[in-house]
């Protein structure tokens, strides 16, 4: 496999009122762009402020196509189970059009249980629910018959070829294998109790296996890695915030039910929550280890749960594509970068 590409992930949580949050994360991404960076990911949360910042991903995801030219835009994810699909299709068939065709479509099938009920949906039936309005949102874009002799306006144009399905299970990775969409694996996943201290690629890259050998003939893969990172100019300063910010999202971890191994140590902390931090050498060295990024066709990095403040995430972005993407041989896009 070629060595991947690099994209930028946020779940706007800047610690902001949302219009300012909203401003930033644009801001941030207009950096990604600068930088040859590929594809920015903007996550969905409903509700909680401290989870997300970003109901509309499709909505923000339109305004940002107005402020940049090349990068492309996917949402990382929208959680189907708890939305519309037909009304998901024409969201972003516009968004589509208005950022020329950059957009790209992540799905899941949720989420934080208490959004469901909210939306007249039951979170016991979120695996079921998604799969019956993947099939909707499926014909929606393929310019099919969803009701009543109903067909998709705009049509969806090349739309449907640029679905991506995140999971953390086998079967969801040999669900998005069979449809031929792009794979999304996510910067961390809970563990097992016989399986805490189990490296993240000793989980996902079971997950890549199902989905590669139900990925159609002829159709190549598309398997984005998401990975969280903060590079600093200095590993204390790095620390610093990692203080602070994996302290914070452990917490919310174990609020849910979820078990964070070690001895709360920031570095058992750091090694617990899947984090890659310090200067662009300890962050290259870092990733090098982690299996599951050398089958990834594109890696993308957070400084989410680190949740460092707007200027240094700017820097954070900026070493990345400048050092250490380069160091693991990541694919920065260079005509990106001299014409962003």
């Amino acid at each position: 496999m070629s060595a991947p590409s690099i994209a930028f992930f946020t779940r706007l949580l800047d610690d902001a009122a949302p219009a300012e949050r909203y401003a930033l994360a644009t801001a941030q991404i207009q950096q990604a762009e600068r930088h040859g960076i590929g594809r920015a990911w903007v996550a969905q949360h409903h509700f909680h402020a401290a989870e997300g910042g970003l109901p509309s991903p499709l909505v923000f995801l339109a305004h940002v196509a107005a402020q940049t030219s090349r990068i492309r835009l996917g949402t990382g994810v929208i959680t189907l189970s708890i939305e519309d699909p037909v009304r998901v299709a024409e969201d972003a068939t516009v968004a589509d059009l208005l950022s020329g065709g950059r957009l790209d479509l992540g799905l899941g099938s949720g989420g934080t249980p208490s959004s469901f009920s909210p939306f007249g949906e039951d979170v016991r039936d979120k695996a079921v629910t998604y799969d019956r309005k993947l099939g909707v949102l499926l014909d929606a874009l393929g310019g099919r018959d969803i009701g009543e002799g109903n067909a998709l306006y705009p049509d969806a144009s090349t739309l449907e070829e640029r679905i991506w399905q995140a999971t953390f299970s086998v079967p969801g990775g040999h669900r998005a294998g069979v449809h031929g969409h792009g794979l999304l694996l996510s910067r961390t996943q809970p563990r097992r109790a016989d399986a805490l201290h189990a490296p993240l690629s000793a989980l996902q890259e079971p997950i890549i296996d199902a989905y590669l050998e139900a990925l159609p003939a002829g159709v190549a893969p598309r398997i984005t890695a998401s990975r969280t990172v903060f590079v600093a100019d200095d590993r204390a300063e790095a620390l610093r915030f990692a203080e602070v910010g994996l302290r914070r999202a452990a917490e919310g971890f174990r609020r849910q039910g979820q078990t964070i191994p070690g001895d709360d140590s920031i570095e058992e902390l750091i090694t617990a929550l899947d984090t890659h931090l310090g200067t662009p050498e300890q962050v290259a060295e870092s990733l090098a280890v982690d299996a599951t990024l050398d089958r990834a066709t594109e890696v993308a990095f957070q400084v989410h749960s680190v949740d460092a403040p707007h200027e240094q995430v700017l820097r954070s972005i900026e070493l990345f594509a400048e050092q250490v993407a380069p160091a693991l041989g990541y694919t920065v896009n260079p005509t990106l970068k001299e014409k962003a």
